[in-house]
């Protein structure tokens, strides 16, 4: 199985930009996207320096708008795209880049977003002197420990010894005073203390025009940062993004999720680096692939074709699909199993798991067409539970 991830903010170096845009076709579209967002993305990517593209406002639109014109160049038919990933994630921002790519959101309103996105973290930080601090190393249950005890919080979790604390400057300060035993700290280049109670101002900006915004249901699997959970609800998977901002980023949850599903490759939109680093250290035996510059594209698509498989949640007009949001157990809902008409927001049942019990809702309602799975049945990350006929609900 192969997955496609897209990086947060930090990923960005000076000039990462300037060997893609030498592609007329990829500075055409990088030019309509920079236009949409109202930023000079193509002089943020070739000629700032690294202070410059340190800024939020900078940094998210570039990422984001980068990695959808990279997409393309991937897959110049992005209907093909379909048959072979079997999951997207994306790192914090990365996540609007991850819900565009998976047909959630246009690109034209991933770029709004995330301008939107940037701005409004970049003035919640500036209210208050914060930032982040990577933490390499170390007892996980002693870090932990250690960012309670300092009133800081775990904003960033990235697997097997990485874990970025954020808060104040002051509160980082008296961290490094006192480190946790056998870690490493490593202050980031970032603007503010992401995913962090310091972002609510952002979330209210933003989830007033996420109102406006239309969605549809993701033609593949969207692993959520907020907990690894597989979403298929349109709407759901905008509402995370949205909420992220001020909540951690749990990307070692992705990493447990991925491995549920059986993923044998991880390809890294560009810049990449990051999350395949991550990668190789968690999933050991997964094949991953940075995708850096377009001169490598003929072996990223090689790598797509050798890992790729459908997901087999492509939507369709006629009827709808439930999901398991993780792997576990499903247990089906008394109600549900008694009615022949599912109203919106019917809970089908729950899949239980080792870590949690997590409750399933039909969304949309509709007539059920077929059980997929039974009562008792072992199911997977994204995995087909039920068919509903749309027309049926109303």
């Amino acid at each position: 199985m192969l997955v496609i991830v897209a990086p947060g903010q930090g990923a960005q170096t000076p000039g990462f930009l300037q060997p893609w845009l030498e592609d007329p076709t990829f500075a055409s579209r990088f030019g309509w996207l920079s236009t949409v967002a109202g930023i000079d993305l193509a002089h943020y990517g070739t000629e700032a320096d690294a202070e410059t593209i340190r800024d939020t406002q900078i940094a998210q639109p570039l990422l984001v708008a980068t990695g959808l014109v990279a997409a393309l160049e991937l897959f110049p038919h992005p209907a093909d795209a379909f048959q072979q990933i079997g999951a997207v994630a994306g790192h914090s921002v990365g996540e609007i880049a991850a819900a565009a790519g998976a047909r959630v959101i246009t690109a034209e309103q991933a770029m709004v977003l995330v301008r939107e996105r940037g701005r409004a973290m970049a003035e919640a930080a500036a209210v208050t002197p914060t930032g982040m601090t990577a933490i390499l190393g170390g007892d996980r249950d002693e870090i932990l420990a250690a960012l309670d005890k300092h009133g800081l919080t775990p904003a960033n979790d990235n697997g097997p010894g990485q874990i970025v604390a954020a808060g104040t400057t002051a509160q980082l300060a008296a961290l490094a005073e006192e480190p946790p035993a056998k870690a490493r700290l490593m202050p980031l280049s970032v603007a503010g203390a992401f995913h962090t109670h310091h972002m609510e101002p952002a979330v209210g900006h933003l989830a007033a025009l996420a109102r406006s915004v239309s969605v549809h249901d993701p033609r593949t699997r969207v692993i959520s940062n907020r907990d690894g959970q597989v979403v298929h609800d349109g709407r759901e998977v905008l509402a995370r993004i949205v909420g992220q901002i001020a909540s951690p980023v749990r990307w070692d949850l992705c990493l447990e999720t991925m491995e549920d599903l059986g993923v044998t490759g991880i390809l890294e939109m560009p810049p990449a680096g990051t999350l395949t680093g991550i990668a190789k250290r968690a999933l050991k035996g997964v094949e991953t692939f940075a995708l850096k510059t377009p001169d490598q594209l003929d072996d990223a698509r090689a790598f797509c074709a050798k890992h790729g498989e459908a997901s087999n949640m492509e939507t369709s007009p006629t009827w709808r699909m439930v999901v398991s949001p993780a792997k576990g157990t499903f247990h089906r809902s008394d109600e549900a199993a008694a009615l022949d008409v599912l109203p919106a927001g019917t809970t089908i049942g729950e899949v239980a798991s080792l870590r949690d019990r997590s409750p399933i809702s039909a969304a949309h309602g509709g007539q059920v067409v077929e059980w997929l799975v039974e009562d008792g049945d072992l199911v997977s990350p994204g995995q087909p539970l039920l068919r509903l006929h749309p027309e049926g609900g109303q």
